[in-house]
């Protein structure tokens, strides 16, 4: 959600901008901009609506030069999405101009005051309130421009990142963050400037995070060693030593390699993305798993009375599937939590409670919150996330990292099935310390979690035939998704994904709920996907499937290899290889992600960038 870049050294900064917010489009946005100070020291700022790729047309006989700049992509908070509102904005004067990730909640305080000192608006944005405010405090109370964003973001409520330059002082930059991610690759006399480090890994692995309420000047010039570099203070003007940490990453994870889409290549990553997660982790030969973030924490977790997970999206849905294996291997009683609401309705929260996070960006704002709230009541926070580095792992106490690589498509894919892994390896490793867990049962999923990834390929095998009948379903304007135990949030994430990328309404539901309602929707324009695994409640859902047949419904099975029950009556089937239960839905989520992806293709849907969605949702 929202992206900033920015530069300052040697090179041509334009380029590197462009081809940072290129890099960032997967986060999702409406409009981008950029500003660059020219050698002539002019700050000049252009801005468009839509794609990068305007933003380029636009300053094609456009003057971009500079050695300094700042670039943004904007995902419309205050103000619709058009040109004005779009980022970087100018300062009253215009020798400021700002780019910000966040929101100000208290903005039109702020901006009611600065109009009583005759200050004039041309946006809809909180973000140019922040700019007017900055210029404010740096003429009224005659300080230099990083201790005026220093006493300005003292007056700030909300969430921010954010990049300033002044055309006075072309040889600084100046950025911020509170509760939104921020991050500067450090080169040889430059430096760069991004919400992740995606647009920093061509040049950089040298890169430091910085924290919140952190201010951070960049200058690549000076009188003295002092005036050049970089330097962290926080708002409160606490100087603080970087910490600079190598950067995990390759540009070769940030191309498509040859597929049509991201969304794709990460679905048929998930074989090597979920060995890589559990290496070092999962020992066949030796039936153990070793999680280090459970290892130092056992008591912990074996003295817990109750487990929260607390998630948004498709990671609330593989809390879900945590919920059954925890409380199946372990016996504890586990609760899932939407973040966004868990923060508000003031939860009972215990000492002895852990909570558990999951966040596939580490970044997301309502989860955040939620752990802070919890951290803050004497809980054990434990994340499941896959930025190193990001902002959750970092105020939690312990946790796992899924290690799947960067994901670029919006719809989340292999983050999920990671998630779930880790997930699983926790729920096992607390059942085996208990003893609620037989040491039989325990080898036995061990060794079957190691087959998992030869079993997803020959899922991902029926690609091809999947994307021939996904053609029949274009036309549908509603789906249904059911599911039973271990696989009911499996229908819930499968309806998740049609909704996302092919903008079609699906609801997923508890196959024994739609007799309470949903069965009423049943005719032969509504497709019902059904997750029907040899498992469980599989003659339950059998009889579920035969009374949507009655009504004359279209069903898509997702079955186990050599079923021959539902075989025999749904109009499509797709089959899976036989697993245990607890693992069906890292098989059972393949197809389903397969056939959201092909009937978005056929619908010209932008599979990648699905419109008003973000990657990463770092505002509320």
């Amino acid at each position: 959600m929202c992206g900033i870049v920015g530069y300052i050294g040697k090179r041509k900064a334009y380029p590197i901008l462009i081809k940072g917010l290129h890099r960032l489009e997967y986060r999702g946005y409406d409009s981008a901009g950029v500003a660059l100070i020219n050698e002539q020291g002019q700050l000049n700022v252009y801005k468009a609506k839509g794609k990068v790729a305007e933003l380029e047309a636009f300053c094609e006989s456009k003057d971009t030069g500079g050695t300094i700049g700042i670039a943004h992509t904007r995902w419309a908070t205050h103000g619709e999405p058009n040109t004005v509102n779009a980022h970087p904005h100018y300062s009253e004067s215009e020798r400021l101009a700002i780019i910000h990730n966040g929101i100000i909640e208290n903005y039109a305080v702020l901006k009611a005051g600065l109009m009583e000192q005759g200050y004039t608006f041309k946006s809809d944005t909180d973000t140019e309130v922040l700019v007017q405010l900055v210029e404010y405090t740096q003429v009224n109370q005659h300080v230099d421009l990083k201790t005026a964003v220093q006493l300005a973001l003292q007056q700030v409520i909300g969430a921010y990142a954010i990049a300033i330059l002044d055309k006075t002082h072309p040889d600084t930059l100046i950025a911020a963050r509170k509760g939104s991610p921020l991050v500067v690759g450090i080169g040889e006399d430059e430096y760069f400037l991004a919400s992740d480090a995606t647009p920093i890994v061509e040049y950089t692995d040298q890169v430091i995070y910085i924290e919140d309420e952190e201010v951070v000047r960049l200058s690549t010039k000076g009188q003295s060693t002092k005036d050049k570099g970089i330097d962290i203070t926080t708002i409160n003007n606490v100087t603080k030593t970087p910490e600079i940490k190598r950067l995990e990453l390759s540009l070769s994870q940030l191309e498509k390699g040859g597929y049509p889409h991201f969304m794709l290549k990460e679905i048929f990553e998930q074989p090597r993305t979920l060995t890589d997660s559990m290496r070092g982790r999962v020992n066949v030969r030796q039936d153990n798993i070793a999680l280090s973030g459970f290892i130092d924490n056992k008591d912990r977790f074996l003295n817990a009375k109750r487990i929260i997970i607390t998630a948004c999206g498709t990671s609330w849905h593989a809390g879900l599937i945590a919920m059954y294996a925890i409380e199946e291997f372990a016996q504890i009683p586990v609760e899932v939590e939407y973040s966004s609401e868990f923060r508000y309705r003031k939860p009972v929260i215990n000492k002895d409670d852990v909570v558990i996070a999951i966040s596939q960006s580490g970044e997301t704002a309502d989860t955040l919150a939620a752990i802070q709230l919890a951290k803050s009541k004497g809980a054990f926070i434990f994340s499941i996330c896959n930025v190193v580095g990001a902002s959750i792992p970092r105020i939690s106490d312990s946790g796992c990292y899924t290690h799947v690589g960067p994901e670029i498509g919006v719809a989340s894919t292999k983050a999920f099935t990671a998630q779930v892994v880790a997930l699983t390896m926790l729920a096992l490793c607390i059942g085996k310390e208990k003893g609620t867990l037989t040491e039989e049962q325990f080898i036995r999923i061990v060794r079957e979690l190691g087959q998992i990834p030869d079993k997803i390929e020959r899922v991902l095998g029926q690609n091809k035939r999947i994307a021939d009948f996904a053609k029949t379903f274009t036309y549908a304007q509603n789906f249904i998704y059911l599911g039973r135990g271990y696989n009911y949030p499996v229908a819930m994430e499968g309806a998740l994904k049609l909704k996302e990328i092919s903008y079609i309404h699906a609801e997923g539901y508890p196959a024994a709920e739609m007799k309470h309602g949903p069965i009423a929707l049943i005719s032969q324009e509504m497709p019902v996907v059904v997750v029907a695994p040899h498992c469980g409640t599989y003659e339950k859902v059998v009889s579920n499937i035969q009374e949507i047949k009655a009504r004359k419904g279209r069903v898509i099975a997702v079955v186990t290899e050599g079923d021959e029950l539902v075989s025999k009556i749904a109009d499509y089937i797709i089959e899976v290889p036989q697993t245990e239960e607890c693992l069906t839905p890292l098989l059972t989520v393949i197809p389903l992600q397969l056939l959201a992806y092909h009937i978005a293709v056929v619908k010209g849907c932008d599979v990648d960038q699905p419109r008003n969605l973000a990657k990463s949702v770092t505002v509320e």
